[in-house]
């Protein structure tokens, strides 16, 4: 009977446990080829069954990111990878991950973050990590805008798509809940930065565009871009009535990142590529986006 409750209660659970655990391999925690903590000690420190934590393990899995063995537990298969333009002296003598990214941007008096992508889930983490380091007082931004730029809800994405069924409808309504969720947790965790006097000016806002996304692209404070092509993938997916389906999907997180800088040479390549990524945000955000 327990076990039965625990099961059925899991539900949403296990994919909110699934987002945290991608949250920790996004930002470096769990390292590449690193274990993950066992099942029973992830339980109780989520305060979840264990049942909830091995719905989430299962689903990383799925998705690549973890490889798990009966005796040996979860370890770490793959982590985002960013290839950086920067000289190998500097940013490159440390572990380069979007995390590092968003942080070195909120670091900055000002924060600029335009964001174009097919869902929130990876900006929200992010997000939250920055909301706690100024909360701790270790950073300070007088002014936060962000303009994040997702597809419209009622565009007929290809993916993500029950592979053997076009009309199956359940993965593109799975992912717009998703997206749903994290866009509103991370409007919530700026806007009570503004509340709770933390940060004098923030500035979000949110449009949808008839665009499907073939890329993700993040640039920070008008001069560094990163870029990076969605792969489309065959995977298990497990929807919420715990039925697992054959989707062709995106991964966001797996998604390889190039990393452009803008300079003081206008014709370099750093610089063309930040400024007509800018270029190309600001034309979609201002003539095709909507709220």
């Amino acid at each position: 009977m327990d076990g039965q409750q625990a099961g059925e209660g899991a539900g949403k659970g296990f994919r909110a446990i699934a987002d945290d655990l991608r949250g920790r391999i996004a930002d470096g925690r769990y390292p590449l080829r690193s274990f993950l903590p066992s099942q029973r000690d992830l339980a109780e420190e989520l305060g979840v069954s264990r049942d909830t934590v091995q719905r989430a393990l299962r689903e990383l899995a799925d998705e690549g990111w973890i490889e798990s063995r009966q005796g040996s537990g979860s370890r770490v298969i793959k982590v985002q990878h960013i290839q950086s333009t920067m000289p190998k002296a500097t940013r490159l003598s440390r572990d380069v991950t979007l995390e590092l990214f968003i942080s070195e941007a909120f670091e900055a008096p000002e924060v600029e973050l335009d964001v174009y992508t097919l869902t929130s889930e990876s900006l929200s983490a992010h997000i939250g990590l920055q909301a706690q380091r100024i909360r701790r007082g270790s950073i300070s931004p007088q002014r936060i805008t962000l303009r994040m730029l997702l597809p419209d809800a009622s565009l007929p994405l290809p993916y993500p798509r029950v592979k053997d069924d076009r009309t199956d409808t359940r993965p593109l309504e799975r992912l717009r809940g998703i997206t749903e969720l994290h866009t509103t947790s991370l409007q919530t965790a700026l806007r009570d930065l503004q509340t709770e006097k933390l940060v004098p000016s923030v500035d979000v806002r949110i449009r949808h565009t008839p665009l499907p996304p073939a890329f993700k692209l993040y640039l920070f404070n008008a001069v560094e871009a990163l870029h990076g092509m969605y792969e489309v993938v065959e995977r298990p997916m497990e929807l919420e009535a715990g039925e697992v389906i054959t989707a062709l999907d995106v991964l966001g997180l797996g998604a390889t990142l190039t990393h452009h800088v803008k300079d003081d040479d206008p014709y370099s390549s750093g610089s063309v590529f930040v400024d007509s990524m800018r270029q190309w945000f600001d034309s979609v955000w201002s003539l095709l986006a909507a709220e």
